[in-house]
């Protein structure tokens, strides 16, 4: 699973489908000649994030020329973008696409819709159901957009996955100014956040978020790569757009997972027993 990874913190034009394209064609095709083997875009990275009324006209099913394009260009590296997703019985999904060797080789749908503040997902997209492995020739993957890691079974679900590497498109906004702490809030916590699923789970963790503003909102940044054991391997801890490449490498997983075997005594029954009894005792709800 060793590979090169390169992150891409961009500044999307909101709606402007066909400018982000291009946009993800240049830094696809100056990662590849970076020597990257897999390039990282942040949540929703070919339309931008308040799309609202526009959320209908932008939706890709698999298959749109758009796509097909980004398809092609993975013949060379692997690609994961996110888009508006269109499905076969209408239904509209906030998406990340993992393309490889020519082809959408999976598409993980948000699963938990961010909808309180600022935030009103589930107005423009149904949820996701399941987090499923990527089984991709540079290692085990499992996908977590935005919300979906701040929900602690997400993260569980692909420890017992087993995957080698999280990858956490996101789009972020800055919150929490002042205290007299050097950073935003918003900022402190999503380090936080990422260092524990790396540490806990034993996975790399691979964070791509945007930055720029929209409808008076920024986006925070803070892209970075963190290890098996929770350190921060490389960031870009600006706000501005630009790229990061960095490694994930198995030799520094294994050695994680054998000194701290968390995997090997971890004990999914008990919890499994755990959710049944809830479940009954819910009524199923």
């Amino acid at each position: 699973m060793d590979c090169r990874v390169t992150l891409a913190q961009t500044n999307p034009t909101l709606g402007n489908l066909a400018a982000n394209l291009r946009d993800h064609v240049e830094r696809i095709r100056a990662a590849t000649a970076a020597g990257s083997q897999l390039i990282v875009f942040p949540e929703l990275s070919l339309t931008g994030y308040f799309l609202k009324d526009q959320t209908v006209d932008l939706a890709l099913p698999l298959g749109a020329k758009e796509l097909d394009e980004l398809a092609t260009l993975s013949k060379s590296i692997s690609i994961v973008v996110g888009f508006v997703e269109r499905s076969k019985d209408g239904r509209i999904y906030n998406s990340v696409a993992f393309f490889e060797d020519g082809r959408v080789l999976a598409v993980h749908r948000k699963v938990h819709l961010v909808t309180y503040g600022m935030f009103d997902e589930q107005r423009e997209f149904a949820a996701g159901e399941e987090f499923r492995a990527i089984e991709s020739k540079l290692g085990r993957f499992g996908v977590l957009i935005c919300e979906d890691a701040w929900h602690v079974s997400s993260g569980y679900q692909h420890f017992l996955n087993n995957v080698d590497t999280l990858l956490v498109p996101s789009n972020s906004p800055g919150r929490g100014i002042g205290g007299g702490e050097s950073d935003l809030q918003s900022r402190r916590t999503w380090n936080t956040l990422l260092e524990s699923h790396g540490r806990f789970f034993q996975t790399w963790v691979v964070y791509a978020n945007r930055v720029g503003w929209e409808d008076g909102v920024v986006f925070s940044g803070g892209t970075r790569i963190v290890d098996p054991f929770g350190d921060v391997a490389c960031a870009l801890d600006g706000f501005d757009a630009g790229t990061l490449q960095g490694r994930v490498e198995s030799r520094t997983l294994e050695r994680a997972r054998v000194m701290t075997p968390l995997r090997r005594d971890a004990k999914p029954w008990i919890l499994a027993e755990a959710l049944k009894r809830g479940l009954a005792k819910d009524g199923g709800a």
